[in-house]
């Protein structure tokens, strides 16, 4: 059970962990303490055989404003601030072997952004707003580029990185920055749609297929695609390729999927 004076809330169902940003008086701030018990989430998550993927939610009109800049400043005195803790949590959201999808219904702010950017799926409220403020404060978005540029288009990247403007949903969608806005009350049924679609695929092979989406450009084609086909052999010849076929030709859920009803593989529909 999460505690009543948790900063992340836990909530877990029908195969998908909810960790929500419960730290609304400071906008969500990425504290020690909040990331702390997000890592811990997320390692929860991913011991949990019955989770099959992860939905990072908020409460409050903000989702996150990104570094606790209180915090921040009480650091200057030891002569270092809390940034490097930031890097375990994209870490562990980019790595993470189960889906991530975030849930943006309110206005996110540098650190968020990478946040966002780590996540898998990402999906806003069109109206939300985002920025990258860093250059306003006299700092830049080093930590977080490591997650963001691989998914902004160059032009917007060095446009926003470099004026701190503040841009909607809808702009986030056309550059990259999550996979789809819609109407602020479509949210909730547009997360929910994406879950239903994450819990039919296989554990291990979503696994693999978020290992294939981090693989980096092949320099040698030919070898690559001899690297490829022999994983794929291995996963056609592994339990849950051999289940999935079975399903298919049967024309019933496979057992991953049933399992979340618990009950047996039934007719698809």
């Amino acid at each position: 059970m999460t505690s009543p004076d948790a900063l992340v809330r836990v909530a877990t169902a029908r195969g998908v962990t909810t960790l929500t940003l419960d730290s609304p008086h400071n906008r969500n701030a990425l504290s020690t303490p909040l990331m702390t018990e997000l890592l811990a989430g997320l390692a929860a998550a991913v011991a949990d055989d019955t989770v099959r993927a992860v939905v990072l939610d908020h409460t409050g009109p903000v989702f996150c404003s990104g570094a606790d800049l209180k915090e921040t400043a009480a650091a200057y005195a030891s002569g270092t601030v809390p940034a490097g803790m930031l890097g375990d949590v994209l870490v562990a959201v980019r790595e993470c072997p189960k889906p991530v999808l975030a849930k943006v219904a309110g206005p996110a702010r540098a650190g968020g952004l990478g946040l966002i950017a780590a996540a898998d799926l990402a999906v806003c409220a069109e109206e939300a707003t985002f920025a990258f403020t860093e250059v306003r404060i006299g700092v830049i978005p080093a930590v977080i580029s490591a997650t963001v540029l691989p998914r902004l288009h160059p032009r917007a990247a060095a446009e926003l990185y470099l004026t701190g403007n503040t841009f909607d949903g809808r702009r986030a969608a056309e550059i990259g920055l999550v996979t789809a806005a819609v109407p602020a009350d479509g949210l909730d049924a547009a997360v929910a749609r994406y879950c239903d679609s994450l819990v039919r695929g296989a554990p291990r092979a979503l696994a693999g297929a978020k290992e294939l989406l981090r693989r980096p450009a092949a320099t040698n084609l030919r070898g690559e695609i001899a690297e490829l086909a022999a994983l794929s052999t291995a996963y056609f010849l592994s339990a849950e390729g051999r289940e999935g076929v079975l399903a298919f030709r049967e024309k019933r859920l496979p057992g991953w999927v049933a399992a979340l009803d618990g009950g047996p593989a039934e007719s698809a529909s």
